[in-house]
């Protein structure tokens, strides 16, 4: 009982980072790649170009994926960093070219390091 109070829907939360860098020169397209490539070492993966998702089992986790982040942080631009709960991550509707598509699937496993 006390594993599926663990795994509550209230409790698992989903750490979303959101972005706007400059890329008008070179060095700006590599300091954003480099931001990027830090966000799928650190386990997120790509929602949309500028918007990457992290399952994390608690609170505590999340918080923590987020400081992770703000190391990486490049010197332009704008980054937003998000936490909400696996509940309200159900709730959000997507869609693709006017197609409904279902929130991902929790991970199978989550990464441990």
């Amino acid at each position: 009982m006390r594993y599926r109070k663990y795994l509550s829907p209230y409790r698992i939360m989903w750490l979303f980072v959101m972005f706007d860098l400059p890329v008008g020169t070179k060095k700006e397209r590599k300091e954003a790649t480099a931001f990027r490539n830090h966000l799928l070492d650190l386990g997120f993966e790509m929602s949309q170009f500028s918007v990457y998702l992290k399952y994390s089992a608690s609170t505590e986790q999340a918080e923590a994926a987020g400081n992770k982040v703000k190391q990486y942080l490049p010197p332009g631009g704008k980054v937003d960093i998000l936490i909400i709960t696996d509940k309200q991550f159900a709730n959000m509707q997507r869609f693709y070219a006017k197609t409904t598509i279902k929130n991902e699937k929790k991970p199978n496993q989550l990464h441990l390091f």
